[in-house]
C-alpha cells in the first residue's frame, strides 16, 4: 500500500456513515472506546464535527478510499487550556499495520501548530497497546495513568495520557 498517497481532508456529512461504522466496530469489539452501545449517526455526527473552527476533524483518504479519521478537540473547557488539544486517531480495522497511524500523527502535529496549540494529549485504554507503541515511537510521554476508570466486557479498565509539547 502507498501511503504516500494519503489525503486528510475536513469531515463533511458524507464521511459519516464510514466513520459510524468504524468506530461501532470498535465499540462492539474492542476497549479501545468506553462506549458500550453504538452510536447513532446523530451522535457520531456531534462528536466529529464541531462549532470552533480551533478543533477539527478530518477523514483520511487514498485515491478516494476511506481508510479512517482523526480528531483534535478540546482538552477541558476553560480558558487557560486554550493551548493544549487531545487528538485522537481511529483506523479501519483492516488499515492497521500499514504505516497510516504514524502519518496521521504528523499530520495532527502539523495542523495543531497551525491551530496555535503547544501541547498535544492522546488518551488510550491501557489495553491498546499497539496506540501505546505508535504515540510513544513518535515522541509522546506518560503523564497520567487512571486505574479502573473504565467497566466494558466485565473488567475495570486503566486509562493512560500521553503528552507531546510540539512548539
Amino acid at each position: 500500500m502507498m501511503i504516500d498517497t494519503l489525503v486528510f481532508e475536513e469531515i463533511q456529512e458524507q464521511h459519516l456513515p464510514a466513520i459510524m461504522r468504524t468506530y461501532n466496530y470498535y465499540v462492539e469489539h474492542t476497549t479501545i472506546s468506553f462506549h458500550t452501545e453504538p452510536l447513532t449517526l446523530e451522535e457520531i455526527r456531534n462528536n466529529v464535527i464541531h462549532q470552533s473552527p480551533k478543533y477539527k476533524s478530518f477523514v483520511i483518504l487514498d485515491e478516494g478510499m476511506f481508510k479512517g479519521y482523526v480528531l483534535i478537540t478540546q482538552h477541558k473547557n476553560k480558558q487557560a487550556y486554550d493551548v493544549t488539544a487531545e487528538v485522537t486517531i481511529y483506523l479501519d480495522p483492516e488499515q492497521l499495520g500499514h504505516g497510516i497511524g504514524s502519518k496521521a500523527i504528523a499530520f495532527l502535529e502539523k495542523q495543531g501548530r497551525a491551530s496555535g496549540f503547544r501541547v498535544l494529549i492522546a488518551t488510550v485504554c491501557t489495553e491498546n497497546e499497539r496506540s501505546i507503541r505508535l504515540f510513544e515511537r513518535h515522541g509522546y510521554t506518560k503523564c497520567a495513568h487512571f486505574k479502573e476508570i473504565g467497566f466494558k466486557f466485565g473488567r475495570r479498565l486503566d486509562i493512560a495520557s500521553y503528552q507531546k509539547i510540539i512548539e
